[in-house]
């Protein structure tokens, strides 16, 4: 393979390699630490980034607040405070090494309040903002506020000349790079747009050109691009190196720095990760954000598609087909059902599936009792992690609210993944990961079940391998 070119980042020359950030106690201080003293770009997560006490023991998120608003603010204060002791960590596990880069989406709560809060106290020792999961037209200015360079995540073109049109031509000499992620093969949140197909991935190489051919046209012929999701072996993208056509390149890793010994995920998630076959990784539309979302096929997932497929439409009153009554509610208010739509909804109802829930889009979803009541115990302890959330209708208006019913086919996003961030329990817990996962079980570094230190594959990946 060819050898690997130093790129500059944030202000350095730094190997072509970076840590993707993986939010909720994921990517830390520890593992971004240790990519950037391999001479990479480690990235931590100051999405719900945990902290400690004076004795180094893990303060957990115990919200006092009676109402949506006040746990909000209690978790705008908690975020803070877990973003500054992840950067210092990050800083003092790097030794003045490669880059150190924060990872926030967009669409989280209060998302600017928590950076300026982070950046206030922490801004010396960050070199870089990664923001995806929306478009983020101000994180130009606030990072460039702090003489920070900032990393927009998009998966096109389109994307990118929207956001330098409306605010980043005002901004240029702090865009350290644009960070071309895969919607089809990146794990976590996806930016697949209406007009794509989630079931026929693209070819990234036109993509990520016709991304570099929108950069130029602004003067960005030197700036980098990342390319994020599915990448694993750099021999394969070798004709990416050095090309002319793309200009400068680097490559993201989100899902290989999870098995690593300074990875924080749990010995559970880890075995697992050596498990995973072709096609495990399911591309998916439950998550409360309304993004696409990449994770690993499990009893979590699959009793959401079953929550998702007992469902059917309904009429407050007799229209159309929908002339059969059907009791719902404690009450036994009536609606109306198909014929077909009855029959089936009777079956689900032995089943055991007795509890009707109504939806936003007028469709009821059957679950079982105990479901019913944690998805109605989840939406009641909402506490705005989301700038705006499906499942439980939060939103950080004046108001506190979509305007629209809360949505029982999604769930709590906070609460799955701080639990399985802390917990040994992987099975029943949303499981985020890239579509090349697979490869895990079949690359011969992992052999035996072999975990590296990230700096052991840091040096891997500078083979090819």
């Amino acid at each position: 393979m060819k050898p690997l070119n130093s790129i500059r980042l944030s202000g350095r020359d730094v190997l072509p390699l970076v840590e993707g950030g993986k939010g909720i106690s994921v990517s830390t201080g520890e593992s971004s630490g240790a990519w950037s003293a391999a001479g990479g770009v480690g990235t931590f997560s100051a999405v719900n980034a945990d902290t400690f006490d004076v004795d180094g023991n893990l303060l957990p998120f115990v919200y006092k607040g009676q109402t949506r608003r006040e746990r909000y603010r209690e978790l705008i204060d908690f975020s803070i405070q877990g973003g500054i002791t992840q950067t210092k960590i990050a800083h003092e596990r790097s030794n003045g090494q490669g880059r150190l880069h924060m990872n926030v989406l967009w669409e989280m709560a209060a998302v600017e309040e928590i950076l300026h809060g982070i950046l206030d106290k922490v801004s010396p020792l960050v070199h870089g903002v990664t923001c995806g999961a929306g478009m983020p037209y101000r994180i130009a200015e606030i990072a460039s506020s702090y003489g920070i360079f900032y990393y927009p995540i998009v998966s096109s073109g389109r994307a990118f000349r929207a956001l330098w049109k409306r605010a980043y031509h005002k901004f240029p000499q702090w865009l350290g790079a644009v960070v071309y992620e895969d919607p089809w093969r990146a794990g976590g949140h996806n930016g697949l747009s209406n007009s794509e197909d989630p079931e026929k991935p693209e070819d990234p190489y036109p993509r990520v050109l016709e991304l570099r051919q929108v950069m130029r046209e602004y003067g960005l012929h030197d700036t980098p691009i990342i390319m994020a999701g599915g990448v694993w072996y750099l021999r394969e993208w070798e004709d990416w190196l050095d090309n002319p056509e793309l200009g400068p390149i680097a490559f993201q890793f989100g899902t290989r720095p999870l098995l690593t010994k300074e990875s924080p995920i749990s010995d559970a998630w880890k075995k697992r990760l050596l498990t995973l076959k072709q096609g495990d990784i399911y591309l998916n539309r439950f998550s409360p954000t309304g993004f696409y979302s990449s994770a690993v096929s499990n009893p979590f997932l699959d009793e959401l598609k079953e929550r998702n497929a007992h469902q059917v439409a309904y009429s407050i009153s007799p229209v159309g087909d929908h002339t059969e009554g059907f009791p719902v509610g404690a009450r036994g208010r009536l609606v109306y059902l198909t014929a077909h739509d009855k029959e089936m909804a009777e079956a689900w109802v032995k089943m055991g599936y007795t509890e009707a829930m109504r939806t936003p889009d007028t469709t009821l979803i059957f679950v079982k009792p105990e479901k019913a009541n944690e998805i109605l115990t989840d939406q009641i302890n909402c506490m705005g992690c989301l700038s705006a959330c499906l499942f439980s209708n939060w939103a950080q208006n004046e108001a506190g609210t979509t305007g629209r019913k809360a949505d029982p086919r999604s769930f709590c996003i906070q609460k799955t993944l701080q639990a399985i961030s802390h917990s040994e329990e992987v099975d029943h817990q949303l499981m985020f990961a890239g579509h090349a996962a697979y490869r895990f079980s079949e690359d011969p570094f992992y052999a035996g079940g072999y975990i590296p230190t990230v700096k052991e594959l840091v040096e891997r990946l500078q083979t090819g391998d």
